[in-house]
Formats: C-alpha cells, sequence, structure tokens
C-alpha cells in the first residue's frame, strides 16, 4: 500500500498537480492516464522518491518496498544478464556480495565463521538457493535465452526485457512501471500480461497500449484538471463512462439552456401585462433558479482525423510476385500477394522486414526480383516509421504542409492543422524543432490532404498520445479504401485489420482473418 498526501507539484509557474489526496491498495493495478505534459513520468518519480513534491508526503506501509522499472538501458553493460536481474532484489544482492568475498578471504577468522553464518541465513530467509532459478524463469518468459551474456551485447529490445527481469525479480510490494511494453515482441506481451494480472501486490503502470491496460488494470488513475482521479475497472470502462457521463451532463444542459429560453422570451413578452405581471414574476424566479452544471473543459484534446480517398480504387490495386529486395538493415524473397478491394492489412514479423516492405510498395527502394505492380487508379499515401528527413527544413508548419496540396489559401491550412490541434501560434512553428509527437501529427496531416485510397502505415501510433491513437483508430476504421499497416498496438491491429501477412524467413503466412484468430491460430496465444 502506498499512500498520497496532499502532494502538489510545481515548476516555476506551472502547476501539475495540486492537493493530491490517493490511497494505492494492495492486490490493485492502477493505470496512471493524462494528456502528453500532464506528469505521469513526474508522478511516478515523486513516487520512487526521484522528485520532491513541492507540497505534501508520500507514505509506504512499514517494511514495504518499492521498486520502478529502469530507464537507463546502458546502466548495466558492465554485468551478465542474470546479474543485472538479480540485483532487482537489493538486500539478496549485497549479502551474496558480502559472502562471496568472505569466502575468498585468505585469512578466514573466527569472526568471518560467526559473520559468514548469518549471512547465509539472512541468504536462505530471501530464498536466495534459489534466485537464479527464478531469475532465469523470468528471463525465459520474456524470451531471453542467454543468461550469461554482457548486457552490452544485447540489442536494444533485449536489454529493455531483461531490465523488466530485475524489476519483476525485486518483487517489491509496489511495483512502478513506465511503458513496459515498448521493444517488446507478441509472446512477451502476453506473458508479462499474464504475470501482471497474477501479481498480488500494488502495481502502478503508464502505458500508451490501450489492449495492455484493459488486460491488467483494475483501476484508472486520471491526470487531469491538475487532480489525480482514481476509477474503478480497466481503461475502456473508464473510457466509455467518461464519454457517457459528458454526454449526460451536456444533455442535462441542453434542456435547461432550452427552458431558461423559454422563459426568458415568456418574460420578454408578459412582463409589461397586468394581467400576465404575476405569472411573469413566478417564472423570473424559476429562471434565476436554474443554474447551469459547470463543465470544465478537459485538458484532453482529440485531433480531427479523416481518411477521405478522391476517387475509388479500380479492381487493379497491387500486385507482387515473388518479390526479392534488400537494404543496409535486412532483406526479405519471395513476397507473393495481391491487394483486393477494402483490404487492411497488418503485417507482422521482423520489424525491419516490414519497413522494408512497406518502402519498396512505396517506391522509396528497388526490388532485386520479381514483379510489382501497382493500378493506374491508385493514389498511395505513405508514412515512415522513421520521419525525420520530412523535417530538416527550418521552415513553418503552415509552408511545410503547404507543399503537399494544391490548395493555396492560407485559412484552409490554418484551420485544417487547428483540426489538428495546432492552433494560432503553434502552426507558426518551425518544423525541425518539433516534438515527435508533433511531427507524427504533421505527418497525419500530409497524408490526409493527399486524399489517398491506398494507406501504408510504418507504426503510425509511435509518439502519439492515447487520444490522437483514438482518433487514429477510428479514422482507419471508416477509411474507405484499402491500406497495409504495422503496429504493435494490440487493440488498433484487432479493431482495423481483416487480413494477415506474416513475413518470414521464406516468404508469408497470408490468412484472412481478425488478429485474436491469428494469435491463437498460429502462436497459441489466446485472449
Amino acid at each position: 500500500m502506498i499512500e498520497v498526501n496532499n502532494v502538489s507539484v510545481q515548476f516555476g509557474s506551472r502547476t501539475l498537480f495540486k492537493d493530491v489526496n490517493i490511497t494505492f491498495n494492495n492486490g490493485n493495478c492502477y493505470g496512471l492516464i493524462g494528456a502528453n505534459g500532464a506528469g505521469k513520468s513526474t508522478f511516478l518519480k515523486v513516487l520512487n522518491n526521484e522528485i520532491e513534491p513541492t507540497t505534501g508526503v508520500i507514505t509506504l506501509g512499514k517494511n514495504e518496498t518499492l521498486f520502478t522499472l529502469k530507464q537507463n538501458h546502458f546502466e548495466f553493460d558492465d554485468y551478465t544478464v542474470m546479474d543485472t536481474v538479480l540485483m532487482g532484489n537489493i538486500r539478496l544482492h549485497e549479502i551474496s556480495k558480502e559472502k562471496d568475498a568472505l569466502y575468498a578471504k585468505e585469512d578466514f577468522s573466527d569472526a568471518d565463521g560467526e559473520r559468514a553464518g548469518e549471512l547465509e541465513a539472512l541468504f536462505a530467509e530471501l530464498d536466495g538457493w534459489n534466485a537464479e532459478s527464478n531469475a532465469a524463469s523470468l528471463l525465459n518468459g520474456l524470451g531471453i535465452d542467454n543468461h550469461y551474456a554482457l548486457m552490452r551485447d544485447l540489442i536494444a529490445s533485449d536489454k529493455v526485457k531483461v531490465l523488466l527481469a530485475q524489476a519483476l525479480f525485486a518483487n517489491p510490494d509496489t511495483l512502478l512501471l513506465d511503458e513496459p511494453t515498448n521493444h517488446l515482441d507478441i509472446k512477451a506481451i502476453a506473458w508479462l500480461e499474464h504475470f501482471l494480472i497474477n501479481y498480488d501486490k500494488t502495481v502502478i503502470v503508464v502505458s500508451h497500449d490501450r489492449h495492455f491496460l484493459n488486460k491488467v488494470c483494475t483501476h484508472i488513475a486520471d491526470i487531469d484538471f491538475g487532480q489525480i482521479k482514481v476509477y474503478s475497472g480497466n481503461y475502456d470502462f473508464w473510457y466509455e463512462s467518461s464519454q457517457l457521463l459528458a454526454k449526460q451532463l451536456k444533455d442535462a444542459n441542453k434542456k435547461k439552456e432550452d427552458k431558461i429560453k423559454e422563459l426568458e422570451e415568456f418574460i420578454a413578452r408578459f412582463s409589461a401585462n397586468a394581467s400576465k405581471s404575476k405569472q411573469a414574476t413566478s417564472r423570473k424566479k424559476i429562471l434565476d433558479k436554474i443554474v447551469l452544471d459547470e463543465l470544465t473543459p478537459s485538458n484532453r484534446k482529440y485531433p480531427f482525423i479523416e481518411f477521405k480517398p478522391d476517387r475509388e480504387s479500380g479492381r487493379s490495386i497491387l500486385f507482387l510476385e515473388d518479390v526479392d529486395a534488400s537494404d543496409n538493415e535486412t532483406s526479405i524473397k519471395n513476397i507473393s500477394f495481391s491487394l483486393l478491394k477494402n483490404d487492411k492489412v497488418v503485417l507482422l514479423g521482423d520489424p525491419l522486414k516490414c519497413s522494408l516492405l512497406l518502402k519498396i510498395i512505396a517506391k522509396e527502394k528497388a526490388i532485386t526480383n520479381g514483379n510489382l505492380e501497382i493500378g493506374q487508379t491508385i493514389t498511395l499515401s505513405y508514412i515512415p516509421d522513421d520521419n525525420s528527413h520530412y523535417f530538416n527544413q527550418s521552415i513553418p508548419i503552415t509552408d511545410w504542409l503547404s507543399q503537399y496540396t494544391a490548395i493555396e489559401d492560407m485559412n484552409f491550412i490554418r484551420g485544417f492543422l487547428g483540426r489538428m490541434l495546432f492552433s494560432k501560434e503553434e502552426a507558426l512553428k518551425n518544423v525541425d524543432v518539433l516534438s515527435g509527437g508533433e511531427k507524427a501529427r504533421c505527418m497525419l496531416s500530409k497524408s490526409m490532404l493527399e486524399a489517398p485510397n491506398l494507406l501504408l502505415l510504418d507504426d503510425p501510433t509511435n509518439h502519439l498520445d492515447l487520444e490522437s491513437i483514438t482518433s487514429l483508430n477510428n479514422a482507419m476504421i471508416n477509411f474507405k479504401g484499402e491500406m497495409i499497416f504495422t503496429s504493435s498496438d494490440h487493440q488498433f491491429i484487432q479493431t482495423v485489420a481483416n487480413r494477415i501477412i506474416h513475413i518470414t524467413e521464406n516468404g508469408i503466412i497470408d490468412k484472412r482473418m481478425s488478429y485474436d484468430e491469428y494469435l491463437e491460430l498460429e502462436l497459441g496465444i489466446i485472449e
């Protein structure tokens, strides 16, 4: 259990949250959500005593422990994978080090023997004899096989898995996880979901993966209006409830507004009429008592995303036969498939191979063998996973976006950017200083203005907040064209894709089915 009492965090004149009072109880998993910049990661650092709150205190239960997922992926480069995981239990690691140092002494004294006995007792009490096998079980579950490799020799995604295993090995009373599914593959995420569902202590997690939040969370802690409020249920329950509540409040206010208008008209019409004056006075009293519910505008803003093709695709859309291609990082071989009307295809497999396939369809890479044909009626729009080369000019967003449309009306461009949350002076920011999320919204704006009937999207949710992901998700569901995309967002894939193409070393697996059906059929993962 962890108690937050009257906690406020302020940086200069900006207050992230004020007078927060929450109790995080054992056995619950809390999804910490909020708009970009609301203070989610900051709040985790306050809980972990990395940042001192402006006011208030954080209190843990007596003898309770807290551990957070490490974000510095190079911190343990000089250690083996196994040692890194074992360091999750700091006390056990310290006892092991002291024990090993004592037994290595050449002049082992009686006092050393006595101390060694004490350490052995503590070691056994902390289940030290099973520590390596427990750590190995965590690593195997996350797909790490070489337990004695140096951390510096691992690829970035495997380092993340080891640091996650370290956090889980710590077995703390309160576990803090900031974006734990980043860089995890499908099987590792499924394993982590199962682990956290069965974890009987307190978990507080920040994630942009809605499916993950839905699977593991018992509560949602929402940062908004400078406050943090806790709601029972998972993310979808919170989202649907908040949308329904907002609608009910608006509907209630609409009825009140209609009533006020009716009363005002009556008063204006009859207040000067002697025979009606008493009735008008009565209605005025009613009018004075009607108070509109104060609807404070949420900090959350949903961009307006809609892909509208200029024309419908013809019968011939996309055809690949025995295609081979390569770049400096990877290669693909023996790729054959045709895209049909209304196909919404998700590419699975090695992300580098998926990206390469999208690049050759977008004509950014040439094929080395085979045949690739794109229909004459097709207008495609491509959003790559790495968009940095689009933003190396020091020009305003308005000028940047104007390059991708024949529309010269700057008021139209400004209005369009406003719907994508670039309002007023923000639309005049230079593109070379934009954040990752802002660049992602610019690329979506570019695609919308291109009015394609074929969308190629390589991990389009990268850098987006939950609100933008939700808007993009809905736009892709409603898109009246064809698309090929990659994503690591389970809910995104499940709700959009109607066809799975899994790139393997020897070609592709091509299935017309939902993502969940494919996971169960091919990978044995049951949702």
